[in-house]
């Protein structure tokens, strides 16, 4: 079965364009390294909640939107080799590719797909 990542994060919504260039790039470069999809989806009905939500989990302000993203790998093998290759990739660089938001309010996963239909 495959692998996916997953990822969670508040974006400035006035950021929305220089976020979809990081992630563009950031697409590109996963491809190179092996991943066989990338999703990105921007925040358009994503409700508060009074325990957990989506905007608390990543303590969204009311200038900003939630996005939601998953990279398929076609297994967690490829995903293991191909993370150190990414973490070292000049496009990954924060002065050639900065990120557009606060990357220390990121929620991240790797999961084992157990239905895909």
């Amino acid at each position: 079965m495959s692998f996916v990542d997953g990822f969670v994060a508040a974006v400035p919504t006035a950021n929305k364009k220089q976020y979809l260039a990081h992630i563009a790039i950031a697409a590109e470069m996963f491809k190179d390294y092996g991943a066989l999809q990338v999703v990105e989806a921007w925040g358009n009905e994503v409700p508060d909640g009074e325990l957990t939500s989506f905007p608390l989990a990543v303590k969204a302000k009311t200038d900003e939107t939630v996005v939601f993203s998953w990279v398929v790998w076609p297994s967690k093998e490829v995903r293991d080799s191909a993370w150190p290759k990414i973490e070292e990739d000049p496009r990954m660089k924060p002065e050639n590719n900065p990120m557009p938001f606060d990357g220390k309010r990121i929620i991240y996963g790797g999961f084992d797909i157990i239905l895909d239909r």
